[in-house]
């Protein structure tokens, strides 16, 4: 009997490894890895100098389209996100009419050849996937959703709500910004993955920091306003401790100068910025370290943290989480059962959460084990089934 055809699946990101090993978020290509057992998977992402323009990775066929006649200024989209790019350089403003233009291109010559989309992002793959009658599902990650909701921005994007066969989003704070666009839409809350077994305590490294006896509290995320590490790096003043910062990002210089303050006032090296790691030196990172803090805020232009999929990683290599009650970050931890959670930019009470585990090793198992538990809900042998759902009914 001949083997059923799979269904062509092409998926349209921004955020994307650019190559084996990359620093960037590979949550896309992730996922996309393990739809590749129903669906014939091609990602299409933007170009990037470095990079090759087609190649295969995890079972996954890439192609990345070039938007610009001088290939080495494509730097809208990496390292990062277009909006923080844009803000680091405003000049990369200009790119954005050839972004959307190319995608356009490439997306009118390639949707005769696949069945289905998944576009992540509404902004910008989203909205160009609204202009084809080829059935799509969009996801929503943050930003895409609760920023540029006036305009044309806004008419754009209630658009690619509507017309989409499906509308998912990664956590319940951005199903209700949705609704507050197109209140008849009911998105699927699905949130990205972790492949738990690649995560763990059997990744350790003794004094990996060089930190000694200390003990080690750790973020990871883009240094940008809406993680509110400056407020951690506040509060670890007062905790004996060292703090390791994880990623790049616009506040890098500022946070910086903050840690060599700490610093030069502690008299040790207290607070580490590592700056971004791959994908295999994380699995050493989280699981050599004692505490994960996620001390997100609500930025200035209303952008929140849509889910915290680091918070899964950590919560797979075995640590307990402090994070802030804001934004997708509630759907996730339950105070007190499997982390602990702190009001936005209060430092004291990030210094009592930190100190609360570190101080009672009861405790600490406790939530360390709740959040193994918790963490086994997301991983992506569950979450793609819930996305292969989707995508078949479309």
């Amino acid at each position: 009997m001949a083997e059923k055809q799979k269904k062509k699946l092409l998926v349209t990101a921004s955020t994307f490894p650019r190559w084996t090993g990359d620093t960037e978020p590979r949550f896309v290509l992730d996922l996309a890895s393990y739809m590749t057992d129903e669906f014939d998977v091609t990602v299409l992402v933007p170009a990037v100098p470095g990079a090759e323009e087609r190649e295969v990775l995890d079972g996954v066929k890439v192609i990345r389209y070039h938007y610009f006649p001088v290939h080495k200024w494509e730097t809208l989209c990496y390292p990062g996100a277009i909006v923080p790019r844009i803000r680091e350089k405003k000049v990369r403003a200009l790119l954005v009419p050839f972004l959307f233009i190319s995608l356009y291109f490439h997306l009118w010559k390639l949707l005769p050849d696949y069945d289905i989309v998944h576009a992540h992002w509404l902004i910008p793959q989203g909205i160009m996937q609204s202009f084809f009658k080829k059935p799509y599902i969009v996801t929503g990650h943050g930003g895409d959703v609760a920023l540029l909701n006036k305009g044309i921005a806004r008419k754009l994007k209630v658009r690619c709500l509507k017309r989409a066969e499906h509308v998912t989003v990664v956590s319940e704070h951005l199903k209700k910004k949705v609704q507050e666009l197109v209140p008849e839409t009911q998105p699927s809350v699905i949130s990205m993955g972790v492949n738990v077994s690649q995560f763990g305590r059997q990744y350790r490294v003794t004094d990996y920091f060089g930190q000694g006896d200390k003990k080690v509290v750790l973020f990871v995320g883009r240094l940008a306003e809406k993680k509110g590490v400056t407020y951690l790096l506040g509060a670890m003043e007062q905790i004996d401790a060292m703090l390791v910062v994880v990623g790049d990002g616009p506040l890098r210089e500022e946070l910086e100068i903050q840690g060599k303050r700490i610093n030069e006032r502690a008299g040790w090296m207290k607070v580490k910025l590592l700056g971004a790691k791959t994908h295999e030196e994380l699995k050493k990172i989280y699981a050599s370290s004692d505490v994960f803090v996620c001390p997100s805020i609500t930025a200035m232009d209303g952008d929140v943290e849509g889910f915290g999929l680091v918070m899964l990683e950590a919560m797979a290599s075995g640590l307990p989480i402090v994070a802030s009650n804001s934004g997708g970050i509630v759907q996730l931890i339950e105070d007190g059962v499997n982390g602990l959670l702190c009001e936005e930019k209060s430092i004291w009470q990030l210094i009592d959460n930190i100190c609360s585990l570190l101080s009672n090793e009861d405790f600490y198992q406790q939530i360390a084990k709740n959040g193994k538990k918790t963490v086994e809900q997301y991983d992506y042998c569950l979450i793609s089934k819930k996305y292969k759902a989707v995508l078949n009914v479309g």
